[in-house]
């Protein structure tokens, strides 16, 4: 099992690797949890996979990819989108209400967003706390790398069970929301602690 965290500067280094991530997504979010999400060529993308981002990568040596995650600066701007929680917030989404937040979001170069955190339908059970323990650790290690000091990211209400197991400090930034059938909750995970 290999991570890898991909840039627009450093895709070409990388085969297959960015279009097997965004085909993972689309077989997730569109095939399985039948989101209604943009779609090209059998890749799920959106208006926050820019060159701004970054992505986060489990994959094994064939390029077969197990996770994956997005990191987005909130400073981004592309026209008027931001990132995906402030402009939920601001209303210009309608697949996620304006409440999630206790606050408002926040804009700053030491503050970026996680977004499209998954783990692949197919894993085994048997390995998908591994692949996803992986996950956060290259997210981790991809955050402070970019000198942030908190990820804000929309997660399965759940996230309390796990967040000890994966050594990530959390805390929620908003109330319990049901989103299509599941309770999500805005965290942030605090990485100033271990920032070197």
């Amino acid at each position: 099992m290999q991570t890898t965290t991909l840039s627009f500067e450093n895709l070409h280094n990388h085969g297959e690797l960015f279009a097997n991530m965004l085909r993972a997504r689309r077989e997730l979010f569109i095939v399985q949890n039948k989101w209604d999400l943009p779609e090209a060529l059998g890749m799920e993308f959106d208006q926050y996979d820019t060159p701004a981002s970054r992505w986060v990568v489990v994959h094994d040596e064939f390029g077969r990819v197990l996770a994956g995650n997005r990191l987005t600066p909130t400073t981004a701007e592309v026209g008027i989108y931001s990132y995906m929680i402030r402009d939920a917030q601001r209303g210009l989404l309608n697949t996620i209400p304006m409440e999630l937040l206790y606050d408002p979001a926040p804009v700053g170069e030491h503050v970026w967003e996680s977004s499209r955190l998954f783990v692949a339908h197919d894993v085994p059970a048997n390995r998908r706390r591994r692949v996803h323990a992986k996950l956060v650790m290259e997210l981790t290690k991809a955050a402070r790398s970019l000198g942030a000091t908190n990820c804000l990211t929309l997660l399965n209400a759940n996230w309390p069970r796990w967040a000890g197991r994966v050594g990530v400090d959390m805390t929620a930034m908003g109330p319990v929301m049901n989103i299509d059938g599941i309770n999500n909750q805005v965290v942030s995970m605090n990485f100033a602690a271990n920032l070197h």
